[in-house]
């Protein structure tokens, strides 16, 4: 996995970038956080980006950051909308596995505690629940490895995520 970039989706609040940072230190990679990129490269922060231009745009513009990566060796912690682009998820995987984070909806609710001021790429009136029923079975078709959040220390996922890649480069 020495040149190998591992990519984490999942719902906000599952703990993607959290766990991006500890995996990179943990395999000295570089961690690349999708919606800092955007924030940075549009000196905007996600939700003003959402409030201007809308969550489409928002979505695309998560798309083209993904789409445009010229990384390897590095964890990337990918904005919840990452899944709506097909294509996006195509190049992850061309870098690399596809992690999904998942955790229950209790779970993600606890944790999202911004949920109207987060920058979140949904359809306006759209609830947490709404968005996490919409997204659930995208995050299921495009993680290669699925890993289960709830009730587990960042450390043992972290550990479950090494765990799964060194399987798949077995085979």
């Amino acid at each position: 996995m020495s040149t190998q970039c591992i990519s984490l989706i999942g719902m906000a609040g599952v703990g993607k970038s959290t766990i991006g940072h500890l995996l990179a230190q943990k395999l000295n990679k570089d961690f690349i956080d999708t919606d800092t990129l955007i924030e940075h490269k549009h000196q905007q922060k996600l939700q003003q980006l959402l409030e201007f231009h809308g969550y489409l745009k928002l979505r695309e513009l998560e798309a083209e950051c993904i789409c445009t990566l010229a990384v390897n060796n590095s964890i990337i912690a990918t904005g919840g909308s990452a899944v709506y682009s097909a294509k996006a998820i195509s190049y992850l995987k061309t870098l690399g596995p596809v992690i999904f984070l998942d955790a229950k909806l209790s779970t993600i609710t606890a944790r999202v505690t911004n949920f109207a001021s987060r920058g979140l790429a949904c359809k306006p009136g759209q609830t947490l629940e709404d968005l996490y029923n919409e997204r659930y079975p995208l995050y299921l078709a495009s993680g290669d490895i699925h890993i289960i959040c709830d009730n587990k220390s960042i450390g043992e996922i972290c550990e479950k995520i090494l765990s799964r890649c060194m399987d798949i480069k077995k085979t």
